[in-house]
């Protein structure tokens, strides 16, 4: 064995000892808190949730809960707008042996068009990353990222999962209203490929141009928008795309077996003036609703719609009085729907005076398409979705662009949009009025681009649907109705 010497002490620690350790990094300075919110932003951020504007600072991506309680209430009187409302409407109007068919094709529309909300509608319409005038974008595809925080692009308050329910329900009442002028003879699998074929077509394209941050025709919130116009709650969107989609549709389709030599009379107008009633109640929602808060400008809304609605009712019925010797309660029905479709691109934009004008024409002109040119061209629009819908929703647009004023909303005065789309330009005195001719030129060119995308896209999407499926019902199952033809069930049973 060997034994090595041991080493002195000092000679060990002088030949194992470590060199001189580094100097310690010096301490990060502590981070710099962010200052606390003064009194003042904080009292600014709480006027914003009075004047509907979106905050900056401590409520920065929070609800408002009160707005978003109110856009809650309004997605559910939307959806009553069609179940029940529609539904009744129009299954009061038809005969007996069709009024299920029609409730199942609200039902069967309802379920669908939230199946492609969900997957891309609501993307396609209020996204915005295809920064287009035409389409909005990817970024919503599967509501990804639809939360609790608002989309400040649209509205300050409400959550973007409420407002993108809210909008879901004008998706899925607008094909809804197509079916009137088709119903007791367009089988039901037709209905619903012609559905989903159109909302991909019409629907999301029209609604992002005239509601998109990007939009086309979006004339008040876009300021590139190149079509100066003005739709508050869907004159051109909702209305005039169904309706004259419906026309189209009903003309391709053919006139029921019988008609008009048959009678075709109604076969419960209670039920027709159930469902007008539960439309009124739920337009407040539509219309009111549009404003997208509890503010100022949706209580105007509620007021106009109000006044043109029940002010259309009894015009229609004066006239049919003095044209027929008899108002009914039909005439009633079908001129307070009237109503409520005229001032539905106005509603937020006139004042009551112009609510009551939109009122007394929308009494007088659906009346003369409904009672006058429907017989005398021909075509079987079965519940008149044509005259009041189509007719109205045109009518209500061209008097938007003629009635609009800032007394009624000021956000036609913003200055932020002067200069950039027409609407509003500088007065003398250093503040901004509306350019009313722009607007009627936008408005105008808005109906002409509505007119043709819903035209030529219908006339394509029947195409189609027909040569896979076809389009009408049999003789026979026309004959026997509907209800059994294509559900197997009845409406009622004695």
């Amino acid at each position: 064995m060997i034994v090595l010497p041991l080493a002195s002490n000092a000679s060990a620690q002088e030949e194992v000892a470590p060199p001189p350790a580094a100097e310690a990094p010096a301490a990060a300075p502590p981070a710099e808190e962010a200052p606390a919110p003064t009194v003042e932003e904080r009292l600014a951020d709480v006027e914003a949730y009075f004047n509907n504007v979106a905050p900056t600072t401590t409520l920065k991506d929070i609800a408002g809960p009160g707005h978003n309680g109110f856009m809650m209430i309004c997605a559910a009187l939307v959806l009553f707008m069609t179940l029940p409302g529609l539904a009744l409407f129009y299954g009061g109007l038809v005969r007996s042996k069709n009024v299920l068919s029609i409730c199942a094709q609200c039902l069967g529309i309802a379920g669908l068009v939230t199946i492609m909300w969900w997957a891309f509608g609501y993307s396609l319409v209020f996204g915005a990353n295809f920064e287009s005038p035409y389409l909005g974008g990817s970024e919503y595809f599967f509501l990804k990222g639809v939360g609790m925080a608002p989309n400040t692009t649209y509205a300050g308050w409400p959550s973007q999962s409420v407002f993108a329910m809210y909008q879901l329900m004008f998706a899925i009442i607008t094909p809804a209203l197509i079916i009137g002028a088709v119903a007791e003879r367009m089988k039901f699998n037709a209905i619903m490929a012609f559905v989903a074929l159109w909302m991909v077509v019409v629907y999301f394209p029209m609604a992002h141009m005239v509601w998109g941050g990007t939009g086309l025709m979006n004339g008040v919130w876009n300021g590139d928008a190149k079509v100066t116009a003005i739709d508050f709650a869907g004159g051109t969107v909702v209305h005039m795309t169904s309706g004259w989609s419906a026309l189209v549709l009903c003309i391709l389709l053919g006139k029921r077996h019988g008609y008009p030599k048959e009678k075709m009379a109604p076969h419960s107008m209670v039920l027709c003036m159930v469902g007008t009633g539960m439309l009124w109640v739920g337009w407040y929602g539509f219309n009111a609703g549009s404003a997208l808060a509890a503010d100022g400008v949706a209580a105007n809304a509620f007021m106009t719609t109000t006044l043109a609605a029940a002010t259309a009712g009894f015009v229609w019925a004066l006239i049919e009085y003095l044209h027929r010797g008899k108002p009914s309660v039909l005439g009633l029905c079908s001129g307070i729907v009237g109503g409520l479709v005229v001032i539905t691109p106005a509603c937020g934009f006139v004042t009551a005076s112009g609510a009551m004008l939109i009122g007394v024409l929308a009494g007088v002109v659906p009346y003369f398409f409904v009672s006058i040119v429907k017989g005398k061209f021909g075509y079987d629009d079965a519940l008149d979705t044509f005259g009041i819908h189509a007719v109205g929703g045109t009518l209500g647009a061209i008097l938007t662009g003629f009635l609009a004023t800032a007394d009624a909303n000021p956000n036609l005065l913003l200055a932020d949009y002067a200069g950039k789309n027409g609407l509003a330009k500088a007065g003398a005195d250093g503040t901004f009025a509306l350019d009313q001719s722009a607007l009627i030129t936008g408005q105008f060119t808005a109906i002409g681009i509505t007119l043709a995308i819903s035209i030529v896209a219908t006339i394509v999407i029947a195409m189609i649907v027909k040569v896979i499926f076809g389009l009408r019902s049999t003789a026979e199952d026309e004959a026997t109705g509907l209800d059994l033809a294509d559900h197997n069930e009845a409406g009622y049973e004695h």
